[in-house]
């Protein structure tokens, strides 16, 4: 665990390991009050012990291994499940977490909704905590509130398929939104189509930009399934922009999402 505080210009940066990545926290002034960050970082660790599917010992697993009925289920995790059917019926099965391979060796994964959920309740610990400023970036999943400074948004770069050295796009935010990305940059082919049994083809990677971190981390895998299909499916989920790139390194847009950008490079 490492932690940066900067009393002259009042931020502060912490990196906890937990959910399998590193998450990072970045404040700014007005910093929340003492203990705030602690709670969202407790919280964290406890979603990945109540739904890590890499831990059979973890509350979805004994769900999934038949361990325990639904009706043992905790509020929360009842409440993932009951979004995760909802999600499948918005996406036409493209995001649908009872049909995926999960690493504990079963078929229920709600691992595409849950980072992002988890980490909308985190920045909302840390907004009840009195920060008005900040982001909370979990592997490129990230959520933002607020600006970095006064008068200056937020920055955030889409990653170039094959260079992680390269952005494809750079986007000027300022919260409060949420930022998803899905692809097979570094983890190569593991997003699996839920209605059949192949990984697609089609894009490298797959990003949504919107209200609500954890339906923009689902919204990004289904994309990611869609293909540049899913540009028609993006323009009719309200406040959510979508930004594609195909393995032959074209890109693609939904309509709102160029007021977004502050640079652009050729990912070719």
């Amino acid at each position: 665990m490492t932690a940066v505080r900067d009393d002259r210009s009042a931020f502060v940066r912490h990196v906890e390991p937990v959910m399998g990545t590193a998450v990072s926290f970045e404040l700014r002034a007005p910093l929340p009050v003492p203990g705030t960050l602690g709670r969202a970082i407790d919280w964290l660790h406890h979603v990945d012990a109540t739904f890590s599917t890499h831990r059979i010992d973890s509350e979805i697993s004994r769900l999934a291994l038949g361990e325990v009925r639904v009706d043992d289920l905790g509020e929360q995790t009842r409440e993932i499940l009951d979004r995760c059917v909802r999600l499948a019926a918005r996406t036409n099965g493209a995001f649908d977490a009872f049909s995926v391979p999960a690493p504990n060796g079963t078929r229920l994964d709600p691992s595409g909704l849950v980072k992002g959920w988890s980490i909308e309740v985190a920045a909302g610990i840390l907004e009840a905590g009195g920060a008005t400023n900040f982001t909370v970036n979990a592997g490129g999943d990230i959520v933002f509130r607020g600006e970095r400074a006064p008068g200056r948004a937020w920055r955030a770069g889409i990653r170039h398929p094959d260079d992680p050295e390269l952005q494809a796009r750079v986007l000027e935010i300022r919260g409060p939104v949420g930022l998803a990305t899905s692809g097979q940059y570094e983890r190569g082919v593991h997003i699996i189509d839920p209605r059949t049994p192949m990984g697609p083809m089609e894009l490298a990677g797959a990003t949504v930009i919107g209200p609500d971190l954890g339906e923009a981390d689902a919204f990004a895998t289904a994309m990611f399934v869609m293909g540049v299909d899913g540009l028609d499916w993006i323009e009719d989920q309200e406040g959510y922009e979508a930004f594609l790139i195909t393995f032959d390194h074209r890109t693609c847009w939904s309509s709102g999402f160029e007021a977004l950008t502050v640079r652009r490079e050729r990912p070719g």
